[in-house]
């Protein structure tokens, strides 16, 4: 009995290893990935998600929005947004409206997410010296910005810190009360207040579903902590148990047969 036990147990094991030895190795290709789904402020019904890609000083954003105004004195209306950092890391809530005049303007959210870290320009500049740049703008009420810019340390730091924060500006100034419709931008005294006031804001988080680098599609996630990967051995440590299982259920049926 112990014989053939032994006997048995050395293939099962073996089967074990072997489907740990061919679970598929995850690679990492160095990059970090954020994202985050971006919440209306100030009752602009607007939604959006956005995708940030870092390796080392390049970064990678897919930003996607939708619900925001389409036009503005009778043109596609110009939206600006931006990486904020370095304070709280997170959206505004209504109290920070300390006007009074229902909505939050972007320097009342500032304690909430910061000053301007990248400008998610449609091309050229992605400075904070592009911040208001309206030709840079996405326009429109759904636009996509794809590109990949050179990381400023500012943008990096929030990111790596967990207080990077996408704002999109831009609000209906129909939706407003008439105080709000009547001020002046908090940022530019030329546009109205409607103008740079935040619609969407979201804060950037590590990303928990990364794709492995190299080779065929296993459908098994990355484990982003940088071990191995927890799907794979999961995977070979079932296939080890099932085969125990398997041995011993044949040494039973064998015995049992024999004491027949």
């Amino acid at each position: 009995m112990k014989n053939t036990l032994r006997f048995l147990a050395v293939p099962t094991l073996a089967l074990g290893a072997l489907a740990l030895a061919g679970a598929p190795a995850m690679a990492h290709d160095g990059s970090e990935h954020y994202q985050s789904t971006l919440a209306q402020l100030n009752g602009s019904k607007a939604a959006g998600t956005i995708t940030v890609d870092v390796t080392g000083d390049k970064a990678h954003a897919v930003l996607k929005v939708s619900g925001l105004p389409e036009t503005f004195m009778n043109a596609p209306y110009p939206h600006v947004q931006h990486i904020h950092g370095g304070a709280k890391g997170v959206c505004p809530a209504p109290a920070a409206d300390t006007s009074g005049d229902g909505v939050i303007s972007t320097t009342e959210g500032a304690p909430s997410y910061g000053a301007i870290g990248t400008t998610l320009s449609t091309s050229g500049d992605t400075s904070p010296a592009a911040g208001l740049d309206l030709t840079l703008a996405g326009m429109g009420g759904s636009y996509t910005i794809d590109r990949t810019f050179d990381l400023s340390p500012e943008t990096k730091a929030a990111l790596e810190a967990g207080t990077a924060v996408v704002v999109v500006h831009g609000l209906d100034p129909a939706t407003l009360t008439a105080a709000a419709q009547a001020a002046k931008s908090d940022l530019e005294p030329s546009l109205p207040l409607a103008a740079t006031s935040p619609a969407l804001c979201g804060t950037l988080a590590v990303s928990q579903m990364s794709m492995p680098v190299g080779g065929a599609d296993t459908g098994v996630a990355q484990d982003t902590t940088g071990g191995a990967d927890a799907g794979a051995l999961a995977l070979g440590g079932g296939l080890v148990l099932a085969a125990l299982a398997g041995g011993t259920y044949v040494v039973r049926r064998r015995t049992a047969a024999r004491a027949a």
